[in-house]
């Protein structure tokens, strides 16, 4: 393991001094691109150093200890007991980060949100969920766009897409894909009854166009007149847009900008996500199987968490997870839900790499 680490440290050192190179800085593409691969491994590395310093503090110690009695050795014990610790967590955390990378971890997210069952209070919660997500976004400093909106009656979404930019933003949402189950008394119940209804999430690596390849004609283009919620907003030129990928069937809409041309763009961006998606779920069958297990039908006994709000609780149904401040939660302090999710998954390809 640690021939192998040494082996990217030199890589690291190697990336590091191209990223200092006058003529790799005025080339934007390749200075980005080498980057992000000097990002990828730096924790890797600064943790094989922290190792290796500890390693040799470890050594010195042992040396010592020969040479010491009484009080002295004593102490140098408990400093070796103390310096094994870090080690055994540093090699630890080294054998985590060695596991192989999700290609799609570094990319930034598109997310999709629809109501499921429920009718108007799975639209309010849609709408909670967007919030949610952009108040964990800006506690991060990534930045929100949002891509294409359907409001219901009461001020909720039937749909909404928006893209979340940022680093590493696809690795900490990833596991954020399913159907997301409430419990509450919603405003519009007279008799105060707990009403159960549903929203499916789905968290999309946004693609590049490079990644995807879409042929010219491979697109059906149709342009119309947008229609905005409750007759308000509508649009007197045909600035919407509908995208339809002929090979897929996959067809994406657009309307919530005033320009054809920035609806078009927007339009094409999930159309891209999408496909990726496809074709990497094409790819990879068990990732596949395990999406639509996630995702579901958005019936409400599907699902991966529940929020209860008249017991102010959060269960993520996955790793029996349950917490007990969903008001918190709620507002988009979303950590110490995705931290757990992402310790369970590490814990699980480590064993699975142990099994081999």
């Amino acid at each position: 393991m640690l021939d192998k680490i040494a082996a990217i440290e030199e890589k690291y050192h190697e990336l590091s001094n191209q990223l200092s190179d006058p003529a790799v800085i005025a080339d934007q593409p390749l200075f980005q691109k080498l980057a992000r691969a000097h990002a990828a491994i730096s924790e890797l590395v600064e943790t094989y150093q922290e190792y290796k310093r500890v390693a040799a503090d470890l050594e010195t110690a042992a040396e010592m200890l020969r040479e010491e009695q009484g009080e002295a050795a004593e102490m140098l014990r408990a400093e070796i007991a103390d310096l094994e610790a870090t080690a055994a967590r540093l090699s630890g955390r080294l054998r985590i980060l060695l596991l192989p990378r999700d290609p799609n971890d570094e990319k930034n997210a598109i997310i999709e949100i629809r109501a499921g069952t429920g009718g108007e209070e799975a639209a309010l919660f849609a709408g909670d969920l967007f919030r949610m997500y952009t108040r964990y976004a800006e506690s991060k400093g990534w930045r929100t766009e949002l891509l294409s909106t359907s409001e219901s009656d009461l001020g909720g979404f039937k749909e909404i897409i928006f893209t979340i930019e940022g680093q590493q933003v696809f690795s900490r949402l990833k596991f954020e894909s399913g159907v997301h189950r409430v419990q509450r008394v919603p405003e519009t119940e007279a008799q105060g009854r707990i009403h159960t209804s549903a929203a499916t999430v789905a968290i999309m690596p946004e693609a590049e166009e490079v990644e995807v390849e879409i042929g010219p004609n491979d697109l059906r283009i149709d342009v119309f007149r947008a229609g905005g919620h409750g007759g308000q907003c509508v649009n007197t030129t045909d600035s919407a847009v509908r995208i339809t990928h002929l090979p897929t069937g996959l067809v994406v809409t657009c309307q919530d900008e005033k320009s054809q041309l920035k609806n078009k763009e927007k339009a094409m961006k999930v159309l891209r996500a999408r496909l990726l998606d496809k074709f990497q779920s094409e790819q990879h069958a068990e990732m596949a199987e395990a999406r639509r297990n996630m995702v579901g039908s958005g019936d409400r006994s599907e699902r991966i968490r529940t929020y209860n709000f008249p017991q102010n609780r959060l269960t993520d149904h996955r790793i029996n997870l349950t917490l007990y401040h969903l008001d918190s939660i709620i507002e988009g302090n979303l950590d110490e839900v995705i931290e757990p999710l992402i310790t369970a998954d590490q814990a699980e390809r480590l064993k699975n790499v142990d099994q081999q």
